[in-house]
């Protein structure tokens, strides 16, 4: 498991899912963590889940379209821990449309959330994390959470593909832009993850595909592993990322897909 003594991570989307994940798993190797989110109830829970066992955490809420709720978040965060090493641009959301069938709101919408968000937390935690990595071991660390989505495409997912794509490739032209500043900006592309998302793309499709066992069997046999990730697949890699461990890399992409994108 990575080090990440001493360190201080911000998460957003961290109430559940990859990002809780990500939440317990850094906080087991010794970080701090900040979950941000919209659903308060569930990442109070989260947080005190990990206090619970040792581990620093703080929730705050957090609406990663709004340039004043990042500013509001990262202060509580600082104010909290004192500083902030990791970055992590976790949230985001999903929806299956056609273009024809898409509207400019649809398109706004996966846009402000998957884009906008990762732009807003990264210029928001810019300051701090450059404070920090100039005195740190190795620097500081954004990891942004693109997807295989990124990499590839499929009919029908148009938006989500502009949104994850735009992440991977805003993500190597920032490693380029902070490596002055010791801070490493790396992306991670999961593959279809046992999460609340992967159900959701599952009954979407099934209304094309005739039923959530059919469509789920398709993505099974997508990933040559012969199964889907589970959250700590993806949390793995986030926190090795994070972790000294990653020295030197940045502007790369952390495949964790089960094989699909090697076909």
């Amino acid at each position: 498991m990575n080090n990440m003594d001493g360190k201080i991570a911000f998460i957003s989307g961290a109430a559940r899912g990859l990002g809780a994940e990500t939440a317990r798993m850094m906080a087991a190797c010794g970080a701090r963590v900040i979950i941000g989110d919209i659903l308060d109830d569930v990442g109070h829970a989260t947080a005190e889940g990990i206090i619970n066992k040792g581990g620093g955490a703080l929730y705050t809420h957090l609406d990663v379209t709004r340039e004043d709720s990042w500013q509001a978040a990262i202060k509580a965060g600082v104010d909290q821990f004192g500083g902030l090493d990791v970055l992590v641009n976790n949230a985001g959301i999903f929806f299956m449309k056609s273009t024809e069938d898409m509207t400019l709101a649809d398109w706004h919408r996966m846009s402000a959330v998957n884009l906008d968000g990762v732009f807003l937390g990264t210029k928001t935690a810019l300051p701090y994390l450059k404070a920090r990595a100039a005195k740190a071991p190795v620097g500081g660390a954004i990891i942004n959470l693109s997807s295989i989505a990124g990499i590839i495409g499929i009919a029908n997912f148009t938006a989500y593909h502009m949104s994850k794509g735009g992440v991977r490739i805003y993500t190597k032209a920032c490693a380029m832009e902070f490596a002055p500043y010791r801070i490493r900006v790396n992306s991670i592309h999961p593959g279809l993850i046992e999460t609340d998302m992967a159900k959701q793309v599952v009954t979407e499709l099934s209304g094309v595909m005739g039923s959530d066992n059919a469509v789920r069997d398709m993505f099974v046999q997508s990933h040559p592993i012969g199964r889907l990730g589970e959250p700590k697949d993806i949390a793995n890699g986030i926190v090795f990322l994070a972790s000294d461990d990653s020295a030197f890399m940045t502007g790369s992409e952390l495949v964790v897909d089960g094989g699909w994108t090697a076909q």
